[in-house]
């Protein structure tokens, strides 16, 4: 494909009611094309029930809350997060369970599949999760985010549908400012390439480390600029139904 094309995805849908306002004001106002929702915190429900009409998928959180699957062995769980050393005593079986779970509360909440699957926290660069989430993706034909080559190599293997390249991140300072946009979007390779974002307002009932950072992002993305850069670097923007459409015209 020598079209550029941008999926720009919303993590954290869910996480608090602020942020989830801020993620539907950057779809709906903006440029981000897609989001995952969280399906498993005290703010689900009613992020849920605002999403309507638009494309999310399932960010998968074995990090925080409480597991859906009931079997799910919680002693791994801390009183906070799950951390990457805890996520790799998770064996495949209980990801792949506990994956089809979230995605049954999806669809009970929404009324509909998810367009995709991600990972809070990207677990899934630990072997056993990325193996669980490859058999319960495969069952539901969904695509699943890669955030390298190996893990994009992988999921293709199992006949996942995943973007050709992968772009954001979120650190101590906001990532998404307009100068590294436009530098992306200068530079994107042809394909499909999913950005990462973490737009939204500052939570306000749940602590997190990216706080004011999502409202920076927020900005970037509502900005009349985004769009004109878009325009002006002739990059279409799509969701992750663009692999259903590219399947059904193979």
């Amino acid at each position: 494909m020598s079209e550029r094309v941008l999926i720009i995805n919303a993590d954290d849908l869910g996480y608090d009611p602020a942020v989830s306002e801020g993620i539907l004001t950057a779809m709906r106002k903006g440029v981000v094309s897609s989001a995952t929702l969280i399906v498993n915190s005290p703010h689900s429900k009613d992020a849920a029930a605002t999403a309507g009409g638009l494309a999310v998928g399932l960010h998968l959180n074995l990090a925080r809350f409480s597991p859906v699957w009931i079997s799910f062995p919680t002693e791994l769980l801390d009183q906070r997060e799950l951390s990457e050393a805890m996520a790799a005593r998770l064996p495949p079986g209980v990801v792949e369970k506990e994956t089809l779970a979230q995605l049954d509360r999806f669809e009970s909440l929404l009324g509909r599949p998810p367009t995709h699957v991600d990972v809070h926290k990207h677990l899934h660069t630990n072997a056993s999760v990325l193996e669980g989430l490859r058999a319960a993706a495969a069952t539901r034909g969904l695509p699943v985010r890669a955030i390298n080559e190996p893990m994009r190599k992988a999921l293709r293997s199992s006949g996942l549908a995943t973007p050709d390249h992968f772009i954001g991140d979120a650190g101590a300072q906001a990532y998404w400012t307009l100068s590294r946009l436009r530098q992306a979007l200068e530079h994107l390779a042809p394909g499909v390439t999913e950005l990462m974002c973490h737009p939204g307002y500052a939570p306000t009932t749940v602590r997190s480390g990216y706080s004011v950072q999502r409202e920076v992002e927020l900005e970037t993305f509502i900005h009349p600029s985004a769009r004109s850069l878009l325009d002006r670097f002739q990059v279409s923007v799509a969701d992750f139904t663009i692999f259903q459409r590219l399947h059904s015209s193979s």
